[in-house]
C-alpha cells in the first residue's frame, strides 16, 4: 500500500531527527555553526580519530544537514541551513527547562526523605 504525502512527511521528519541523534553530530553542527571547518580541523577541535568524524559527517552529509566545498585537497564544511543553530538552541533550552524541572523533583524528595 502506498504511503500518503503525510506519511512521507512524517518519515522525513523522523530521518532528520534521526540524523541528528548522536552526540558526535551535535558537537559537530555546533562546531560548523561557528564558521566552516575541515574534517582535520574538526578532529581537533572535538579531540577525536579523523575515521569517527568522517563517518559522522557523512550521515549529516547524506540527510543534506551540512554540505562540503572542495579546496585543494581537502573538503570544507559546512552547515547548510543556519535555522539549525536555532533548533539546537531551542532543544537546549527544553532541556534546561527538563533539568530544573527534575532538580526541583530531586530537591522535594530530599526534603521528603528529611522528614522520616
Amino acid at each position: 500500500m502506498p504511503r500518503s504525502v503525510a506519511g512521507d512527511l512524517q518519515h522525513f521528519k523522523a530521518e532528520f531527527f534521526r540524523a541528528l541523534a548522536h552526540p558526535v553530530r551535535i558537537e559537530i553542527l555546533e562546531v560548523l555553526l561557528q564558521g566552516e571547518r575541515s574534517v582535520q580541523e574538526l578532529q581537533e577541535a572535538l579531540g577525536l580519530e579523523q575515521s569517527v568524524v568522517s563517518q559522522q559527517l557523512a550521515v549529516l552529509r547524506t540527510k543534506n544537514i551540512v554540505s562540503g566545498r572542495k579546496e585543494g585537497t581537502s573538503v570544507r564544511y559546512t552547515v547548510r541551513d543556519p535555522l539549525i543553530g536555532d533548533l539546537l538552541t531551542v532543544a537546549r533550552q527544553i532541556f534546561n527547562n527538563h533539568l530544573v524541572g527534575s532538580q526541583g523533583l530531586l530537591r522535594e524528595l530530599q526534603r521528603q526523605a528529611r522528614k522520616r
